[in-house]
């Protein structure tokens, strides 16, 4: 399926990478060998006002958050245990992406030992790292990187210049493999039995050289995730999995229409008397159950009886939100003078749920707070819930756990400030957790938003290319805010908002389209927001690739030819040429199919998809129990560039998930809004790409190792993929679709009540079974 390079060669003269640099890195003063590294960090230049150049050619948002992790590379350690394992703290989040599986090899590489000898865990809540522990952006490889294998490379040194000491003889004499010291005379010792002799009783700076890429055994191999296992075996601990001392299940009742608030309760003491039930609290968000089992938690909300004062967005609907956008627009210009192509695009609201609901364990007392939950921004959550229980920001402790998915779910904490702050009015620890309607009716949604967008070209090529993309506001305080407001002065934006600094910083334009401009407009706070994956780019990227594909009918030109005309770079027309040549791009297909294609880069990083899609009516109109059916994407190719693939097989794992997120983006996956609420309240009438929509031809092609440093990774694909199935529909169909996602209109479900707000457990399962 994927085409991964497993040896990268050496690189190009010229070409940039890591090669022999030399680092700086410590010894620390600890029982056992531990090390870290030291990197300077260098800011881009600043310049005042937006310059005409592609912003993201000189930063970008990865750019922002690597240099903002640098200054304390060196508080994150390696370290050597007597047994010859090797232990690391990872201060970012693992949700499923496979962070912790490319870490352990980074430091395999370097330290070259067993990969199944390294023991990556997930740090707490460390206030000192500052900006280090952040998981978003697809940063987190491109960022720890070089800090972790100068780390494991000074460890490294360490540990040969203890081995030299006990076998008598010169480092130079030494190898070190597969965790073994070995001599020229064929002596060998273990690091574990080194481990205390290469310590250090006060810290030390020393100078390193990294491996050749050349010289890889380990990074740019494919490799199974190292918690495959306890995964499959159930074996993995999540929040909800952690026996806490008498946390009990909670859960909250929660209003009808978004962010309503408690008026009164007129049942609280019948309520607390059912079985099981142990306390009742009115807290900011509802009224919270706590009881002895999840199913008791359920009954009890079910049984509330609440009178709710208004949200934040009663009255709303669809149409209204599309009015307010409207209005907020902001003007392309003054009207073409010469031929021109312009729409409007419509992108309505997304749920931002993940596999794991919302859930966090909470044990707050007088004098400090425990707080247990996958969190990827836990310095932000910690001093959040410490300023709301009035506790110093010392006296919270926030551990972090691993996740069941996150798609940017996880940057925000509402499960946690939830937890802590039920804790405290009960006096009592809580497990709680958020039922799948809270998560879809309350929880953090993709914001809706249009895309206004006009090209003007003339004797084949395009003269300018203007977007006006305006959203309903993205929530970004989620600690991006605090490390874009302390580079500020020099990041080459000058002096924008914060909103339109990450979307500046976030786009760019790949093509060489004459006059270029984007602005973001922002309005309506009146939502619970979040940086769903990849943020703007879907959207942005999916109207912009649809504009390229009628520019190319406009002027008589094959798509893919277009494309790969305008695009720039080497590295960009290589992804275009390996889907065309892998999708046989341009081959006859029946009427009512048709191929799409089209490119996204980001972060360091490009990708290109090709798709083929069946329009046809008996496919749109097939029966799907319970669903929406639509068109179906029949055949997916999909390169990537990312400059070092540290884990191909990973990566792979990755752009999957990109492709499933871009084919239900534009087909079937989208909230109503009526009334101030959303309609859905489960994944079985929010309709992600399902069975039925799935390509039964997919392939992931790994291009070879380009840059020689991994760019970001983790959204990549995203909207590469919802641009090229939009393209292949409107291609298929002979017209553009300008309303996502395509189905939207279809109503395939019954709406389940608001009150009470969770609906009735299943009990048809039966009836379901084939």
């Amino acid at each position: 399926m994927s085409r991964p390079q497993d040896h990268p060669p050496r690189p190009a003269a010229g070409a940039p990478g890591i090669g022999r640099r030399r680092f700086l890195g410590y010894v620390l003063a600890a029982p056992t060998l531990a090390t870290a590294a030291e990197l300077g960090a260098t800011a881009p230049a600043a310049a005042d006002g937006i310059p005409s150049a592609e912003i993201t050619e000189l930063v970008d948002l990865n750019d922002v958050m690597t240099l903002a992790a640098r200054p304390t590379a060196n508080l994150i350690k390696v370290v050597v245990h007597t047994d010859g394992t090797v232990s690391f703290s990872l201060p970012r989040a693992e949700v499923g992406q496979g962070i912790t599986t490319s870490t352990a090899m980074l430091i395999a590489e370097e330290l070259d030992v067993p990969l199944d000898k390294v023991r990556v865990t997930l740090s707490d809540a460390r206030p000192e790292l500052l900006f280090n522990q952040l998981t978003g952006g697809s940063n987190t490889t491109v960022s720890t990187y070089t800090p972790i294998r100068v780390a494991a490379a000074v460890a490294r040194g360490r540990l040969l210049d203890a081995a030299a000491i006990e076998l008598g003889a010169l480092v130079t004499d030494l190898t070190l493999k597969a965790g073994v010291v070995t001599d020229l005379v064929g002596r060998t010792i273990g690091i574990g039995d080194l481990a205390e002799k290469a310590a250090s009783v006060e810290a030390r700076q020393v100078s390193v050289e990294l491996k050749e890429r050349a010289d890889f055994k380990v990074i740019g191999t494919p490799q199974n995730r190292v918690d495959a296992l306890a995964a499959v075996t159930g074996r993995k601990k999540f929040a909800m999995d952690l026996a806490v001392p008498d946390a009990l299940p909670t859960m909250v009742c929660r209003p009808p229409t978004l962010n309503g608030k408690v008026g009164s309760v007129s049942n609280l003491d019948a309520v607390r008397a059912m079985h099981g039930v142990t306390d009742i609290a009115v807290i900011s968000t509802g009224v919270a159950v706590r009881a002895q089992t999840f199913g008791q938690c359920i009954d009890a909300v079910r049984a509330l009886q609440v009178s709710w004062r208004p949200g934040s967005a009663e009255g709303k609907s669809d149409e209204t939100v599309r009015e307010e956008l409207r209005k907020a627009e902001l003007p392309l210009g003054l009207p073409a003078l010469t031929p021109s192509v312009e729409a409007t695009f419509t992108f309505h609201f997304r749920g931002n749920s993940a596999l794991e609901t919302n859930c966090a364990i909470a044990d707050v007392r007088s004098d400090r707070a425990e707080i247990w939950a996958g969190l990827k921004s836990p310095i932000v959550a910690q001093q959040t819930i410490a300023a709301e229980l009035g506790l110093p920001q010392g006296a919270v402790t926030v551990h972090v756990t691993e996740s069941g998915g996150s798609f940017g779910r996880k940057l925000f904490f509402d499960a946690a400030r939830e937890a802590a702050e039920t804790s405290k009015k009960m006096g009592k620890p809580v497990k709680l957790m958020w039922h799948r309607a809270d998560d879809a009716r309350q929880g953090r949604v993709h914001p809706m938003a249009t895309s206004r967008v006009r090209a003007t070209h003339l004797g084949g090529s395009v003269l300018s290319y203007r977007q006006r993309h305006t959203s309903v506001a993205t929530d970004l305080g989620h600690g991006l805010g605090e490390i874009l407001t302390s580079l500020a002065a020099k990041l080459p934006v000058g002096d924008i908002g914060f909103s339109e600094t990450f979307f500046q910083l976030s786009q760019s334009m790949p093509y060489d389209f004459g006059l270029y401009s984007r602005e973001l407009s922002e309005t309506d706070k009146g939502f619970n927001t979040g940086s769903m994956r990849n943020v703007y780019s879907p959207d942005v990227t999916c109207a912009r690739e649809l504009i390229v594909d009628r520019l190319a009918a406009k002027t008589g030109k094959d798509p893919l030819r277009f494309r790969r005309d305008a695009l720039r770079g080497d590295r960009a027309k290589a992804v275009l040429d390996k889907v065309a040549e892998v999708g046989r791009w341009g081959r006859a297909m029946p009427e009512g199919t048709a191929q799409g294609v089209a490119f996204h880069s980001e972060y360091h990083s490009v990708s290109a998809v090709l798709v083929e899609i069946d329009c046809r009516p008996e496919t749109v109109n097939r029966t799907v129990r319970d669903g929406v059916a639509g068109p179906r994407v029949t055949k997916a190719v999909l390169a990537v560039d990312v400059g070092l693939a540290v884990n191909p097989r990973g990566l792979e794992a990755q752009m999957m998930g990109c492709l499933m997120d871009g084919i239900a983006q534009t087909l079937t996956s989208s909230l109503h809004l009526r009334d101030g609420h959303f309609l859905e309240a489960s994944w079985d009438n929010y309709f992600y790409t399902r069975q039925w929509n799935t390509p039964p031809e997919l392939e992931i092609i790994v291009m070879p190792t380009t840059t020689g440093e991994p760019g970001g990774a983790g959204e990549l694909g995203v909207a590469s993929s919802m641009a090229a199935v939009a393209c292949a529909y409107g291609r298929a169909t002979g017209t553009m679709p300008t309303s996502f996602p395509i189905n939207h209109g279809t109503l395939s479900f019954t709406p389940k009540p608001t009150v009470p707000p969770v609906p009735a457990s299943p009990t048809d399962g039966l009836d379901h079974v084939r």
